[in-house]
């Protein structure tokens, strides 16, 4: 069984399935939704209410921020711990971020599109664009 990074984003509703049918058929998996050792996971708001309203200059600022800091190392040490990516469209920079970092380690990296996409030529990087949850557990 592999242990599996699933990058996706809060707004993703495929995302809870995909976590769900992977452990279900026996495979370790990371939900950054809710990280065991922070229960509820990272939010931009636990940093400042007004997350959404930074300047440039205040997003740098805050990256360094505690509760910012925890978030991110849970996520690297997770990344560092799993076997291979599944990148949940549709996401954002983060999860696309990630899954790159997996593909430049030499990590197998699955993109899985369950929803119509622009298309997008570079996801070629990647060993594998799927549409369907059946299709990532036979790769894995």
């Amino acid at each position: 069984m592999a242990s599996v990074y699933v990058a996706s984003s809060w707004r993703n509703s495929y995302q809870p399935e995909v976590v769900a049918r992977l452990r279900a058929a026996g495979h370790e998996v990371y939900d950054f939704r809710n990280p065991e050792e922070n229960p509820g996971g990272f939010h931009w708001a636990d940093v400042a209410p007004d997350w959404q309203e930074w300047s440039p200059r205040e997003y740098i600022e805050h990256l360094v921020h505690p509760v910012a800091e925890k978030g991110f190392a849970a996520d690297l040490r997770a990344m560092e711990r799993a076997d291979c990516c599944v990148l949940v469209l549709p996401c954002g920079r983060s999860a696309h971020t990630e899954a790159g970092w997996f593909a430049g380690r030499g990590l197998k990296t699955i993109v899985y599109i369950p929803e119509k996409q622009e298309p997008e030529l570079m996801y070629k990087l990647f060993d594998a664009v799927v549409d369907s949850v059946d299709d990532i557990l036979k790769l894995l």
